[in-house]
């Protein structure tokens, strides 16, 4: 297996237990290690891949806990980079009893990763980049390593692979930043990965099949929609495909998106781009169908991490 760098935030989630709480309100609370990017490191791992992780955290406890778990699923943290001057960071998420989550973002080191940080990084050692951007189009000099990266990943033929991650919650009163930089990336990579909601957001259309005709229009990647118990969209040739999903009994959907993107990056990283861009639908159909194995997986524990423990390449059988 050719190698896989992921790429983006990797902070703590302190989970409230409190049911119905408030931030405020709540008392105690579950520390959770996360970030996008280091989700899908961690199931590429799990899955038996070779995975390098590029992030920065900070000196503190919370920093070398991260790198601890990423080592722990034999994810390489050569490129997860300690901050002397910042913490690591950190997102306060509580659900409410009207169903709302009450969140608080303290963002640490994660948005400190730069362009220098990145420099000596040789993207010809690997077949693909993931960028899972959830917090890298936060100002910040993480947002200009993500551009630089995905430069010289298209100039060494690297495969690019993007989930915008879009969080609300981040992004309340200025979408609009978000979108544009999402279609940065969009227009360039070879392979993405969207929820439905994210498909109406970035296109401005008002129904998934709007959306999904205005994403076979404008962009050039094989591409997923994600629809959760209906299956997953597959955007390839000009044409839609549903891939059924796997019935499920679903215990906590953590880091299934995360587990998805995983399992399809991990099929295909033993393939040269041009490989890649040869795959006819029979043998895409194939990658969705493990990739949406692998989400069902995940869903039936509770906790990310702790669902890809029982990650393996043995469940594609």
């Amino acid at each position: 297996m050719d190698k896989i760098l992921c790429v983006g935030e990797a902070l703590i989630d302190m989970i409230c237990t409190d049911k119905g709480s408030s931030l405020s309100q709540g008392h105690n609370f579950l520390k959770k290690p996360g970030g996008a990017p280091t989700n899908v490191a961690a199931a590429i791992a799990a899955l038996g891949g070779n995975v390098e992780l590029a992030a920065k955290v900070g000196t503190d406890p919370f920093g070398a806990y991260l790198v601890e778990v990423m080592e722990s699923f034999n994810v390489s943290t050569k490129w997860v980079l300690k901050d002397k001057n910042c913490f690591t960071t950190f997102a306060f998420v509580s659900l409410m009893e009207n169903g709302e989550r009450d969140f608080y973002f303290n963002r640490g080191a994660d948005g400190q990763l730069s362009i220098d940080d990145i420099r000596d990084i040789k993207l010809a050692d690997f077949s693909i980049i993931h960028f899972g951007s959830a917090t890298a189009f936060l100002p910040g000099p993480l947002k200009a390593a993500y551009v630089e990266l995905l430069h010289r990943a298209l100039k060494k033929e690297v495969l690019v692979s993007f989930d915008p991650n879009f969080r609300h919650l981040l992004f309340q009163s200025n979408q609009q930043t978000f979108i544009d930089q999402a279609w940065n990336f969009l227009n360039r990579c070879h392979f993405f990965k969207v929820s439905d909601e994210e498909a109406m957001l970035l296109t401005g259309k008002h129904t998934l099949d709007d959306a999904v005709a205005d994403l076979l229009e404008k962009t050039t990647a094989v591409f997923t929609v994600t629809l959760g118990k209906d299956g997953t969209l597959l955007g390839l040739n000009n044409k839609t495909h549903l891939i059924p999903s796997i019935p499920v009994k679903p215990v906590d959907t953590t880091g299934a998106g995360d587990a998805f993107v995983g399992a399809v990056l991990y099929q295909l990283s033993d393939k040269k781009l041009a490989e890649i861009k040869a795959l006819g639908l029979a043998q895409w159909k194939k990658i969705i169908a493990n990739a949406n194995k692998a989400g069902a997986r995940t869903c039936e524990y509770i906790g990310a991490m702790e669902a890809f423990k029982h990650l393996s390449s043995d469940i594609f059988n």
